[in-house]
């Protein structure tokens, strides 16, 4: 079991996941939580951060620090992607292992899997092919990441795991249209369309490729289980083991917005993959499930994004 006062770091703590995390930590008693946004501690300044580990010693530590985005982004700054998450991951492990961290979960994401994957994927699928070109630089961060933490487990002993979530959502999403993923773009095209009285909403694709969608407290639930329960360093899927097309994705969050025009879908643009679902047998198999339904997890996500961002 782990102790509730035992000092977690959780690397990206601002974001969707690492917020997620400090909600779920601080509900399960966890009190020696050193928080580090950006202005106090760059993760990309290996001296910053190196200072920071011997000085407080964590004895966990939660990797959910990246530069993310979309199809859009992925595409357009592959340089940033790769750099920028290799220098955040590599030095935030090498911290990890020089001053004696218990144990480290790394997150990684299911875009590492190739393409055209087995579906569901289990996660022996990892470099069985090509990834996904729209996304390959975030992938090859992550899949390096992924190798180091197993690196250090062989080589040293450490207990580094690491866990591929599916698709997030929910509170502290990104929301910017240049820049977000899916389900949160369509949240907010669909509520701005309602605002506008629009008769349509136009959407990306074709919307026949099929995601899997887990709300980021069902996450963070599955990070602290495993933090308690999984020793391995080998990967382990996080998901919630259905899929659903984007098309019906899209007509959900018109109902729960509000939004009674059309759907307009331009397939000049592109799907990404046809179909991503993990296989979360494994997960399953340790005792772990979700408890958020999809509408349930759409609906509170609403009401955040309308209390934070909409006005």
């Amino acid at each position: 079991m782990m102790d509730t006062s035992e000092k977690i770091f959780v690397a990206g703590y601002r974001g969707l996941v690492g917020s997620a995390l400090m909600r779920r930590l601080e509900r399960e008693g966890f009190h020696n939580i050193p928080k580090r946004d950006r202005s106090q501690l760059d993760l990309g300044d290996e001296r910053a951060v190196q200072s920071f580990f011997a000085k407080e010693r964590p004895a966990i530590v939660i990797f959910a620090a990246a530069k993310v985005g979309g199809i859009k982004a992925n595409n357009d700054f592959p340089v940033e992607f790769l750099l920028d998450n290799l220098r955040i991951q590599n030095i935030i492990i090498h911290s990890a292992y020089e001053t004696g961290v218990r144990k480290l979960l790394f997150l990684g994401s299911s875009c590492i899997y190739p393409k055209l994957a087995p579906q569901p994927i289990p996660e022996t699928a990892l470099l069985g092919g090509p990834l996904e070109p729209t996304n390959e630089a975030y992938a090859i961060a992550k899949i390096a990441g992924i190798k180091l933490c197993q690196a250090y487990a062989r080589e040293y002993g450490a207990n580094f795991i690491s866990a591929m979530p599916t698709n997030l959502y929910g509170p502290n999403d990104n929301f910017d249209l240049e820049t977000s993923h899916v389900l949160a773009a369509l949240l907010r095209k669909a509520h701005e369309a309602k605002t506008r009285k629009a008769r349509e909403l136009a959407v990306w694709g074709s919307g026949t490729p099929r995601r899997e969608f887990l709300h980021v407290d069902d996450l963070a639930s599955a990070c602290l289980f495993l933090l308690e329960k999984y020793d391995s360093p080998e990967i382990i899927n996080v998901g919630c083991g259905e899929d659903i097309s984007i098309r019906e994705l899209a007509e959900l969050i018109c109902a729960i917005v509000g939004f009674e025009g059309q759907l307009a879908w331009d397939d000049t643009k592109p799907d990404g993959t046809p179909r991503k679902l993990l296989d979360v047998t494994k997960l399953h198999n340790l005792g772990w499930r979700p408890t958020i339904p999809l509408r349930d997890g759409i609906a509170q996500t609403y009401e955040w994004f309308l209390k934070n961002v909409a006005h």
